[in-house]
Order: structure tokens, then sequence, then C-alpha cells
């Protein structure tokens, strides 16, 4: 499956042929360099390791220098695996650029890591609507109120609905429309929002479920 790393670099709006305003999100795509082959004869599936922002080889650990050093490339911060039909089609050291991978036109897929939020309560991270803040109601307006069960089940359930951490997730936002592509300055223009802030790391791939 062809695939690429990005930077969020943020969002903007580019207008159609018919002056109709589109929001997009701008993402700074590759290129990436090959690290790593991995075949089914001796890893036991076929995938390659791709390779995204090139760093000073002071700032690696020794370890991945070494692993770079394999593949003739220098140093970069993030690394991705991904599974491949034909290994034998890619070797090491290859540049892969976002016009290898993406077409205005067609669709993507982009994951990435939501903001997070931090601890939050029942109705930020779930919607509720609060109580009462009439009639001698205390003040409990943004709690989530009575979770109890009787003699039973005298427990509450798994993945019932309460505070806690919000964000920070890896999500997948899926058939997402490609409008510009500019190989020249490694820059690939997707309708709509992306998981992440500003300079987060996303991964893009042709979409596995496209249609329409």
């Amino acid at each position: 499956m062809k695939t690429i790393i990005g930077e969020k670099l943020g969002m903007t709006q580019v207008f159609d042929d018919d002056n109709r305003a589109i929001p997009v999100t701008v993402v700074k795509a590759g290129p990436v360099r090959v690290i790593q082959i991995k075949r089914p004869e001796t890893d036991g599936y076929g995938a390659i390791q791709i390779a995204f922002k090139e760093m000073s080889a002071d700032k690696a650990v020794r370890p991945a220098v070494g692993h770079f050093a394999k593949a003739g490339v220098a140093p970069h911060r993030h690394i991705v695996e991904v599974r491949v039909d034909d290994p034998d089609a890619f070797e090491p050291g290859q540049e892969i650029n976002v016009g290898d991978v993406l077409e205005a036109g067609k669709k993507a897929d982009v994951t990435g890591i939501t903001k997070g939020k931090g601890f939050a309560g029942v109705i930020k991270r779930h919607g509720f609507a609060g109580q009462g803040a009439s009639h001698g109601a205390h003040k409990v307006h943004r709690a989530p109120g009575a979770i109890g069960a009787c003699a039973t089940p005298a427990r509450v359930f798994k993945g019932k609905r309460l505070p806690g951490r919000m964000g920070s997730d890896r999500q997948t936002i899926m058939n997402l429309d490609v409008v510009q592509v500019d190989p020249e300055r490694n820059l690939v223009l997707v309708k709509g929002a992306i998981p992440g802030p500003k300079g987060a790391i996303v991964v893009l791939r042709e979409a596995v479920k496209a249609h329409g």
C-alpha cells in the first residue's frame, strides 16, 4: 500500500472552478527514505520501514544510528512500517516522494494523534447536558449524577461514560479528498480536518475503502 509520512502545517482554503471555498489541511509530506525491507522468507511477512525528517547523528541513540547506517541513510526522527505485497520492488535508501503516493482527485486515509485535552468531565468528554441549576439544586451542575446499581450486579459496568483523560488518541480519518499535490514543495492539500495540532506527524495512505 502506498504510504508516506508528513507534518501537519495547518488549515487554509482554496477555491474550485465554481469559486466555492474548500477548507483544506496543508501537509508537508515526505520525502521519506526506505531504511529496511522485510520479506516473508526471513521475517514472516512483507513490509518496508520508511523514515521521515532527517536529524543529526549526534541526537540519535547509537542503535538507531547503526540501523540507519545499514541502509546508507542519515538518522531520521520518525519511522513507520508499511505492509507491502512485493518487498523486492523497493531497495534500502530509496527515496519516496508525495507525487509517488498521492494525486489530486483521488482519496486518502490520514492517521494521526488527536489533540490531548487532559482530564475532562462528562460534559466536555461525552456531551452530557448537566444537571438543573434551580429548584434547590446544590453545586452539582456539571456532575455526572448517580452511577450505582442494585445488589445485582453490585458494580459499575466497564465502558460507562465517566470523567477521564480525553484526547491524545490514535485516529484515522478515511476517504478524504486530495485537492492538490505539489511534488516540488512536498505539499499535499486534503479536504477537511485531520487529527492533531499544527506540527503533528501524520501518516497518509491511499484510501483502502475509496468510493465515489
